[in-house]
């Protein structure tokens, strides 16, 4: 399993506080320096439903100074997906994908029924 984090980000290190509570493991990847793949945020984007804005890290400063607030609506997936796949600030984080499926961000109750 993977797990892309940014080490100045308290969600994520949370998140890599609760896996090894419980002893699982996981591969920490930074997530500025090796991005998830497109290939990684279209699976995301499946486990998501489609919802493209899931992905986003909509607190972030560069999706505010992008104002994609404003733009998301009326982007192409393929669009969004090149945007997120180039940039790691505009990535929700933490972001989880293994076999199974995938987390982004952490809210301790979807993750333990993830891990249940």
């Amino acid at each position: 399993m993977r797990v892309h984090t940014y080490a100045k980000c308290d969600t994520c290190r949370k998140a890599v506080k609760w896996l090894k509570a419980r002893g699982i493991a996981y591969e920490e990847i930074p997530i500025r320096e090796q991005l998830p793949s497109k290939a990684d945020l279209r699976r995301m984007l499946e486990v998501y439903g489609g919802d493209l804005k899931r992905l986003f890290n909509t607190s972030g400063g560069d999706y505010r100074e992008l104002k994609l607030g404003e733009k998301l609506s009326s982007m192409s997936e393929t669009e969004a997906l090149d945007l997120l796949a180039g940039n790691g600030n505009l990535v929700k984080r933490p972001f989880l994908l293994d076999r199974e499926g995938g987390l982004v961000g952490f809210k301790e109750t979807e993750w333990e029924s993830f891990f249940s």
